[in-house]
């Protein structure tokens, strides 16, 4: 399966392990990474499931794939800035959201919109069917991989 991993780009040590763990659990658990491509929640995902040997794919906002962080596996350039936001969420099945600020608040309104279920992670409080709050990463992967067959 594919998981939209969005977050905030910019984030300290706690939130930064938090994501890792994600990308670690997905990443052993056989599926493939989906992300924004850049630093902060971003990195960290891909950083955890590179060490699992998963795919990552980063959809960036610009038009250089170099600017993609270490750990994306597949850069994928688009040149429509933040508008990738719903590109980011159209292609995972599932989606974990990892903090983040405004950017992070339009991709859990697009992932939403698009039908596709949402663990929240210490992220925005969103009381819409489909969302679910989760406390522990294990607890995100589990929501995602549970929710995503039915939403198929």
């Amino acid at each position: 399966m594919h998981v939209s991993v969005i977050g905030g780009s910019g984030v300290g040590e706690e939130t930064y392990e938090t994501a890792r763990e994600v990308g670690r659990l997905l990443g052993a658990r056989g599926h493939t990474v989906v992300c924004g491509g850049r630093g902060g929640v971003m990195e960290a995902v891909c950083r955890g499931a590179r060490e699992r040997d998963a795919e990552t794919i980063g959809i960036l906002p610009g038009e250089r794939r170099s600017v993609a962080n270490d750990w994306v596996t597949t850069p994928v350039v688009t040149g429509i800035g933040s508008a990738r936001n719903r590109m980011v969420v159209l292609n995972g099945d599932a989606v974990v959201a990892v903090d983040g600020a405004t950017g992070t608040l339009s991709e859990l309104g697009h992932a939403l919109d698009c039908g596709r279920p949402v663990a929240g992670l210490d992220t925005h409080d969103v009381d819409l069917a489909g969302f679910e709050a989760v406390e522990t990463p294990t607890a995100a992967v589990d929501y995602v991989e549970s929710s995503a067959d039915s939403h198929r």
